[in-house]
This record gives C-alpha cells, sequence and structure tokens, in this order.
C-alpha cells in the first residue's frame, strides 16, 4: 500500500513539474530589453524612407534587436505586436517543431531529414514543407509554439507565430484563434523566436546550431539577401522570409563587421518587397553607427 501510495505521489509531482515547468523564455525578456535611443533611430530611418505612413496604416511591422551582447539585447520596434500573413516565414516555426521532435526521439534526423528541412528553409519549398508537417504532426506545431516552454504564439501579445494550413492548396485545418489566419506571425514574436535561437535556447544549444545553419546560405536572393549584400556583401544572413500577392516578410540574424543582429519586417503593400530590401540596409547601418557598449555600462 505505502509502495503504490509513494508511486501515485512520485506520478502526481512529476506531471505537476511537468505542467508547471519553467519557460524557457528570455535571458531577459525582450519586452524589457526596449531601448529608446534605438526606437528613435528606428523611427528616424523609416521616416527617412517615407514609410512613417505606412508604419501608421498598419501596412508595416520591423523588430530590430541588437544581440551583440547576447545576455544585453536591445530592441526596437514598430507595429512589433500586428499580427498578419506571413506566408512562408512561418516554415520556421515547422522547424522548430520537427528539431523537437527530434529531441523526443520522434524524428530520426538522418541525412534526408536534413536534405528536407534544408529545402524546406533555404528553397522555401512547399512540398518539403508540407512532408515535415506531416511528420511532425499537424496539432503538435501550434501546441508547441502556444506551450509555456515558448510562448512564441501569445494571446497577450495578440498572437504571434502559426502554422495552421498546408503549404499548397486546400483548406485550413486549424486558423489562429485571434487572427483567423493560417500562417501567421508578429515581428516581436519572430524576433523573439531568433533571440532564442542565437542563444542556443530552441531546443538545446546543439540543435540550435544546427537549425541555425539551415538558416544560412539563403537560395533565394531578394529582399533582404538582395538589399543588404548588395551594400555589405561580407555580411552573413540566417534567414526566411515569405512572399503571397502583397504581403511580404522577411527576417534574419545578420553578422556583419563584429556586430550581430536580429531583423523582421513584415509588410502588405504591393511595394513591401521593395520597402524590405531597403530597410534592411537602414538597419544594418543603425547598427554599425551604434557605439558597442562595454560590460557594466
Amino acid at each position: 500500500m505505502l509502495l503504490r501510495l509513494l508511486m501515485v505521489l512520485g506520478l502526481s509531482l512529476s506531471l505537476l513539474s511537468a505542467v508547471h515547468a519553467a519557460p524557457v523564455g528570455d535571458r531577459i525578456s525582450l519586452r524589457d530589453a526596449a531601448d529608446p535611443a534605438l526606437q528613435k533611430r528606428l523611427e528616424e530611418r523609416l521616416g527617412l524612407l517615407k514609410l512613417d505612413g505606412a508604419v501608421r496604416a498598419h501596412q508595416l511591422a520591423v523588430a530590430l534587436v541588437d544581440v551583440t551582447d547576447r545576455d544585453r539585447p536591445r530592441l526596437a520596434h514598430v507595429n512589433g505586436n500586428d499580427m498578419v500573413y506571413a506566408a512562408s516565414l512561418p516554415k520556421i516555426a515547422i522547424l522548430l517543431a520537427a528539431f523537437e521532435r527530434v529531441q523526443e526521439g520522434r524524428l530520426k534526423l538522418d541525412t534526408e531529414t536534413r536534405q528536407l528541412m534544408t529545402r524546406m528553409i533555404r528553397q522555401s519549398s512547399n512540398v518539403a514543407a508540407t512532408e515535415m508537417i506531416h511528420r511532425v504532426g499537424r496539432d503538435y506545431i501550434n501546441d508547441l509554439l502556444s506551450s509555456p516552454k515558448y510562448r512564441l504564439y501569445d494571446a497577450n501579445l495578440n498572437g504571434g507565430l502559426w502554422v495552421g494550413k498546408e503549404y499548397g492548396r486546400g483548406a485550413a485545418y486549424r486558423r489562429d484563434p485571434l487572427h483567423n489566419l493560417s500562417h501567421g506571425a508578429t515581428a516581436f514574436q519572430v524576433a523573439r523566436f531568433y533571440y532564442l535561437l542565437e542563444t542556443g535556447r530552441l531546443v538545446s544549444p546543439e540543435l540550435s546550431r544546427e537549425m541555425k545553419t539551415m538558416l544560412g546560405d539563403p537560395a533565394i536572393k531578394h529582399k533582404f539577401v538582395q538589399g543588404l549584400l548588395a551594400d555589405a556583401p561580407d555580411a552573413q544572413i540566417y534567414r526566411k522570409s515569405g512572399t503571397w500577392r502583397d504581403w511580404h516578410a522577411d527576417s534574419a540574424i545578420v553578422e556583419h563587421g563584429g556586430r550581430t543582429y536580429i531583423a523582421v519586417a513584415l509588410a502588405q503593400n504591393p511595394s513591401g518587397g521593395e520597402w524590405l530590401k531597403q530597410i534592411i540596409v537602414e538597419l544594418d547601418g543603425i547598427i554599425m553607427e551604434t557605439p558597442v557598449r562595454t560590460a557594466g555600462l
């Protein structure tokens, strides 16, 4: 009887621990990392590009995070919590779910699977993305995004990353509960995804590095890639973009000149692709012109 009681108690404590496990979270919350000087520069640069009207009309959302010092990120954003249709950008959520399945032992990270995931990201293959959705499990992706562990979809922050439809023809199987989107994102939550990735807290440090490698060497040379590499050909870009009709999205970790930063831009406008090409040059300029903070300051 005592043995049985101890077994039940042990199981109960295990379940309680799983439910209330500390979330991955940010080293500091990115919401608490807002930097007024960086914010001012971001708004000034968007004004110079004559995109302040697009910001006011909620046709454009931008997030910029300086992570040169990973433990002390600096955030600026406009419309960062606007959730919009993001086309292929949320394939990064499928990537995260796949690596969680690898960690669970439910998915084998063999050569074929690595190649499939890499095509999903670098070439933005819809066929590969749909295959990975099937392997991971439809509901698993959004349950993971909404989980306390990651909170990459958070009703308190107006949503975030969401994948509720296969990439191809057919109806959505699970639209997001706040905005009824099939493939959605907010600039802020995408920036959080990359911050957790850069600090090795998506799944594990080792698997975070694997994911970042897949985001490198992008095969589609438009938007952020076209704009930045024309201006700074030595920059390293780890990136995922998305395009459908008037919706244009891009997101990246950029390493340039000894600095590292996260850039996210989401636009709904026929000129959105051109906007993003110009925006990344300005974001890079902001980071490169900002003095590096020294320890203790």
